[in-house]
Protein backbone atom coordinates (compact mmCIF):
# COMPACT_ATOMS: atom_id res chain seq x y z
CA UNK A 1 0.00 0.00 0.00
CA UNK A 2 1.13 3.54 -0.74
CA UNK A 3 0.84 6.40 1.74
CA UNK A 4 -0.80 9.55 0.35
CA UNK A 5 -0.53 13.00 1.90
CA UNK A 6 -1.90 16.29 0.61
CA UNK A 7 -2.22 19.86 1.86
CA UNK A 8 -4.87 22.11 0.33
CA UNK A 9 -4.71 25.85 -0.33
CA UNK A 10 -7.28 28.65 -0.59
CA UNK A 11 -7.67 28.33 -4.35
CA UNK A 12 -10.43 26.73 -6.38
CA UNK A 13 -13.50 26.69 -4.15
CA UNK A 14 -16.90 28.33 -3.90
CA UNK A 15 -16.60 30.32 -0.67
CA UNK A 16 -16.59 34.12 -0.80
CA UNK A 17 -15.59 37.04 1.37
CA UNK A 18 -12.96 36.28 4.03
CA UNK A 19 -13.44 32.56 3.33
CA UNK A 20 -12.48 32.81 -0.32
CA UNK A 21 -12.31 30.38 -1.86
CA UNK A 22 -11.54 26.76 -0.86
CA UNK A 23 -12.61 26.89 2.79
CA UNK A 24 -13.18 23.43 4.24
CA UNK A 25 -14.17 24.46 7.77
CA UNK A 26 -17.85 24.20 8.60
CA UNK A 27 -17.52 25.96 11.97
CA UNK A 28 -16.19 29.39 10.97
CA UNK A 29 -19.32 31.19 9.76
CA UNK A 30 -19.09 30.38 6.05
CA UNK A 31 -22.11 29.47 3.89
CA UNK A 32 -22.79 25.76 4.61
CA UNK A 33 -23.64 25.11 0.96
CA UNK A 34 -20.28 26.51 -0.14
CA UNK A 35 -18.41 24.40 2.42
CA UNK A 36 -20.30 21.29 1.34
CA UNK A 37 -19.42 21.97 -2.30
CA UNK A 38 -15.77 22.48 -1.37
CA UNK A 39 -15.70 19.21 0.55
CA UNK A 40 -17.24 17.35 -2.38
CA UNK A 41 -14.60 18.81 -4.66
CA UNK A 42 -11.86 17.71 -2.29
CA UNK A 43 -13.17 14.14 -2.37
CA UNK A 44 -13.39 14.27 -6.17
CA UNK A 45 -9.82 15.56 -6.47
CA UNK A 46 -8.58 12.79 -4.18
CA UNK A 47 -10.50 10.17 -6.14
CA UNK A 48 -12.38 9.04 -3.04
CA UNK A 49 -16.10 8.84 -2.24
CA UNK A 50 -17.08 11.72 0.08
CA UNK A 51 -17.96 9.29 2.87
CA UNK A 52 -14.36 8.00 2.88
CA UNK A 53 -13.15 11.34 4.28
CA UNK A 54 -13.22 11.43 8.09
CA UNK A 55 -13.45 14.87 9.72
CA UNK A 56 -12.89 15.97 13.31
CA UNK A 57 -14.63 18.29 15.74
CA UNK A 58 -11.33 19.71 16.94
CA UNK A 59 -11.25 21.06 20.49
CA UNK A 60 -7.57 21.88 21.17
CA UNK A 61 -7.00 18.91 23.43
CA UNK A 62 -5.12 15.63 23.35
CA UNK A 63 -7.95 13.26 22.54
CA UNK A 64 -7.21 10.60 19.92
CA UNK A 65 -9.86 8.51 18.14
CA UNK A 66 -9.20 5.32 16.20
CA UNK A 67 -11.62 4.82 13.31
CA UNK A 68 -12.22 1.73 11.18
CA UNK A 69 -14.76 3.01 8.69
CA UNK A 70 -16.67 6.05 7.39
CA UNK A 71 -18.39 8.41 9.82
CA UNK A 72 -21.62 10.18 8.90
CA UNK A 73 -20.62 13.15 11.07
CA UNK A 74 -17.33 14.62 12.23
CA UNK A 75 -15.77 12.64 15.06
CA UNK A 76 -16.71 14.54 18.20
CA UNK A 77 -14.27 16.25 20.54
CA UNK A 78 -10.99 14.86 19.28
CA UNK A 79 -7.74 16.29 17.93
CA UNK A 80 -6.25 13.24 16.26
CA UNK A 81 -7.47 10.35 14.15
CA UNK A 82 -5.82 6.96 13.64
CA UNK A 83 -6.80 4.20 11.21
CA UNK A 84 -5.51 0.97 9.73
CA UNK A 85 -8.29 0.93 7.11
CA UNK A 86 -7.05 1.43 3.51
CA UNK A 87 -8.82 4.09 1.48
CA UNK A 88 -10.05 5.95 4.57
CA UNK A 89 -8.75 9.53 4.45
CA UNK A 90 -8.15 11.35 7.74
CA UNK A 91 -8.58 15.13 7.63
CA UNK A 92 -7.18 17.80 9.94
CA UNK A 93 -8.25 21.45 9.50
CA UNK A 94 -5.98 24.35 10.40
CA UNK A 95 -5.35 28.05 9.93
CA UNK A 96 -2.12 28.52 11.99
CA UNK A 97 -1.98 25.37 14.14
CA UNK A 98 0.34 22.58 13.01
CA UNK A 99 -1.18 19.71 11.03
CA UNK A 100 0.87 16.56 11.60
CA UNK A 101 0.46 13.57 9.27
CA UNK A 102 1.89 10.25 10.47
CA UNK A 103 2.20 6.88 8.76
CA UNK A 104 3.73 3.48 9.38
CA UNK A 105 3.95 2.09 5.83
CA UNK A 106 5.00 -1.32 7.12
CA UNK A 107 2.06 -1.90 9.45
CA UNK A 108 -0.42 0.11 7.37
CA UNK A 109 -1.43 2.63 10.04
CA UNK A 110 -1.92 6.38 9.45
CA UNK A 111 -2.82 9.33 11.66
CA UNK A 112 -3.77 12.99 11.33
CA UNK A 113 -3.09 15.35 14.24
CA UNK A 114 -4.27 18.87 15.07
CA UNK A 115 -1.42 20.36 17.13
CA UNK A 116 -2.05 23.92 18.22
CA UNK A 117 -0.44 25.59 21.19
CA UNK A 118 -2.66 23.90 23.75
CA UNK A 119 -2.67 20.51 22.07
CA UNK A 120 1.09 20.57 21.72
CA UNK A 121 1.49 21.59 25.36
CA UNK A 122 -0.74 18.79 26.66
CA UNK A 123 0.81 16.09 24.50
CA UNK A 124 -1.52 15.30 21.60
CA UNK A 125 1.39 14.09 19.46
CA UNK A 126 2.77 11.52 21.96
CA UNK A 127 -0.80 10.37 22.61
CA UNK A 128 -1.28 9.79 18.89
CA UNK A 129 1.93 7.79 18.58
CA UNK A 130 0.75 5.61 21.47
CA UNK A 131 -2.60 5.06 19.74
CA UNK A 132 -0.80 4.11 16.53
CA UNK A 133 1.19 1.52 18.46
CA UNK A 134 -2.03 0.06 19.84
CA UNK A 135 -3.27 -0.17 16.24
CA UNK A 136 -0.21 -2.19 15.25
CA UNK A 137 2.34 0.47 14.26
CA UNK A 138 5.96 0.53 15.34
CA UNK A 139 7.28 4.00 16.14
CA UNK A 140 10.62 3.24 14.50
CA UNK A 141 8.80 2.72 11.19
CA UNK A 142 6.69 5.88 11.43
CA UNK A 143 7.12 8.71 8.93
CA UNK A 144 5.94 12.23 9.80
CA UNK A 145 5.05 15.40 7.93
CA UNK A 146 4.80 18.69 9.80
CA UNK A 147 2.53 20.86 7.69
CA UNK A 148 2.30 24.63 7.19
CA UNK A 149 1.76 26.63 10.37
CA UNK A 150 2.53 29.99 11.92
CA UNK A 151 6.32 30.24 12.24
CA UNK A 152 8.31 31.31 15.27
CA UNK A 153 9.16 34.62 13.63
CA UNK A 154 5.44 35.49 13.55
CA UNK A 155 3.98 33.74 16.60
CA UNK A 156 4.17 36.35 19.35
CA UNK A 157 2.96 35.33 22.82
CA UNK A 158 3.27 36.70 26.37
CA UNK A 159 6.48 35.76 28.15
CA UNK A 160 4.63 33.70 30.77
CA UNK A 161 2.88 31.67 28.06
CA UNK A 162 6.15 31.04 26.25
CA UNK A 163 7.79 29.84 29.46
CA UNK A 164 4.83 27.58 30.28
CA UNK A 165 4.83 25.87 26.88
CA UNK A 166 8.62 25.51 26.94
CA UNK A 167 8.43 23.73 30.31
CA UNK A 168 6.11 21.13 28.79
CA UNK A 169 7.61 20.98 25.28
CA UNK A 170 11.29 21.93 25.21
CA UNK A 171 12.41 23.64 22.05
CA UNK A 172 9.30 25.71 21.45
CA UNK A 173 10.56 28.98 22.98
CA UNK A 174 11.95 31.51 20.52
CA UNK A 175 12.10 35.19 19.65
CA UNK A 176 9.90 36.69 16.96
CA UNK A 177 11.19 38.84 14.14
CA UNK A 178 10.40 41.85 16.33
CA UNK A 179 12.46 40.49 19.21
CA UNK A 180 9.44 39.66 21.35
CA UNK A 181 8.71 36.31 23.06
CA UNK A 182 7.51 33.71 20.57
CA UNK A 183 6.72 30.06 20.05
CA UNK A 184 7.95 27.71 17.35
CA UNK A 185 5.53 24.80 17.67
CA UNK A 186 7.04 22.82 14.82
CA UNK A 187 10.43 22.88 16.54
CA UNK A 188 8.89 21.48 19.71
CA UNK A 189 6.95 18.83 17.81
CA UNK A 190 10.08 17.81 15.95
CA UNK A 191 11.77 17.33 19.31
CA UNK A 192 8.91 15.12 20.50
CA UNK A 193 9.10 13.01 17.34
CA UNK A 194 12.86 12.62 17.68
CA UNK A 195 12.60 11.71 21.36
CA UNK A 196 9.95 9.10 20.54
CA UNK A 197 12.21 7.48 17.95
CA UNK A 198 10.61 8.75 14.73
CA UNK A 199 13.54 9.12 12.36
CA UNK A 200 11.88 10.16 9.10
CA UNK A 201 10.39 13.63 9.42
CA UNK A 202 9.58 16.07 6.65
CA UNK A 203 8.29 19.62 6.97
CA UNK A 204 6.39 22.02 4.77
CA UNK A 205 8.28 25.23 5.63
CA UNK A 206 5.50 27.65 4.75
CA UNK A 207 4.30 30.07 7.41
CA UNK A 208 0.54 30.54 7.30
CA UNK A 209 0.80 34.20 8.28
CA UNK A 210 3.27 34.92 5.49
CA UNK A 211 1.72 32.74 2.77
CA UNK A 212 -1.38 34.33 1.21
CA UNK A 213 -2.37 31.04 -0.47
CA UNK A 214 -3.09 29.61 2.99
CA UNK A 215 -5.69 30.60 5.57
CA UNK A 216 -4.36 32.29 8.73
CA UNK A 217 -6.44 33.22 11.75
CA UNK A 218 -3.65 35.40 13.10
CA UNK A 219 -3.33 37.30 9.81
CA UNK A 220 -7.02 38.09 9.73
CA UNK A 221 -10.17 36.69 11.32
CA UNK A 222 -12.71 35.54 10.41
CA UNK A 223 -11.11 33.23 7.90
CA UNK A 224 -11.42 29.72 6.51
CA UNK A 225 -9.51 26.51 7.14
CA UNK A 226 -7.27 24.50 4.85
CA UNK A 227 -6.80 20.77 5.20
CA UNK A 228 -4.02 18.23 5.55
CA UNK A 229 -5.14 14.74 4.57
CA UNK A 230 -3.55 11.31 4.71
CA UNK A 231 -4.61 7.81 3.72
CA UNK A 232 -3.36 4.51 2.34
CA UNK A 233 -4.31 3.73 -1.22
CA UNK A 234 -5.97 0.37 -1.63
CA UNK A 235 -3.69 -2.21 -3.21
Amino acid sequence: MRVRRIVTTREGGRSSGPYQAFNLGDHVGDDPAAVAANRRRLADELGLPPDRLVWMEQVHGRGVTTVDGPRAEAVEATDALVTAEPGLALVVLVADCVPVLLADPVAGVVAAVHAGRIGTRVGVLPATLAAMERAGARVGDVEALLGPAVCGDCYEVPEAMRADVERHVPGTACRTRRGTPGLDLRAGLLGQLTEAGVGRVGADPRCTVESPELFSHRRGAPTGRFAAVTWFERS
